[in-house]
C-alpha cells in the first residue's frame, strides 16, 4: 500500500467525518487524488465501515458486554475458521478474534442484562460442538476504547511553584 493511502487512513481513523478535502488540503495533494484514494480502499475492503464511537455508559447504563475466552478444538482442514464462522453469525456477538495463550477465541457479545448474556453462553456458544470450555468476563466501565479516553481528567489545582 502507497504512502498516500496510509496517510489518508490515519487521518480517518482519527475522524471518519473528515472530508476528501479537507484530508487533501492536509496532506498537500489534489482533492481528486484523495478521493480516488478512498474510493479504492472502499472498494478494496480496506475501509469496511465508518463508525461512530459511543460512551453508553451516558446513554444506556443497562447494556452489559462481556469479553469470552473460549478453548476450542480446531476442525481437520479448517483449523478455527469454521468454529469462529458460526460463532460470529449470532446476533449478539459483536467481535471474534483468534488469539495466542490460553485460549483460542476472545468473543465479544453485548446484551441487555448479565442473565441474557449467560444465557448465550450456556444455551448457544457452549454447546457448539468442539468448544472445550469458556471463561466469561464481564466489562465493568470502559476507560478508554479505539484510543478515545471517556473519563474527564481531573484538573490539576496544585499551584505553580516558582524559583
Amino acid at each position: 500500500m502507497d504512502a498516500l493511502k496510509l496517510k489518508i487512513l490515519e487521518l480517518l481513523k482519527e475522524d471518519a467525518r473528515r472530508s476528501a478535502e479537507l484530508i487533501a488540503t492536509m496532506l498537500g495533494t489534489a482533492e481528486a487524488e484523495v478521493a480516488r484514494a478512498i474510493s479504492e480502499m472502499e472498494a478494496d475492503k480496506v475501509i469496511v465501515k465508518y463508525a461512530t464511537v459511543v460512551n453508553w455508559s451516558k446513554v444506556d447504563d443497562e447494556k452489559v458486554t462481556a469479553l469470552i475466552e473460549v478453548q476450542i478444538t480446531p476442525e481437520r482442514g479448517r483449523g478455527f475458521d469454521a468454529i469462529a464462522e458460526r460463532i460470529y453469525l449470532y446476533p449478539e456477538v459483536k467481535s471474534v478474534y483468534l488469539m495466542s495463550g490460553a485460549y483460542d477465541l476472545l468473543v465479544e457479545v453485548e446484551g441487555n442484562s448479565l442473565k441474557q448474556v449467560a444465557s448465550f453462553v450456556s444455551n448457544k456458544l457452549s454447546p457448539i460442538d468442539r468448544v472445550l470450555s469458556t471463561k466469561t468476563n464481564f466489562i465493568l466501565k470502559k476507560y478508554k476504547q479505539d484510543g478515545i479516553i471517556f473519563e474527564d481528567q481531573a484538573d490539576d489545582h496544585r499551584m505553580l511553584v516558582s524559583p
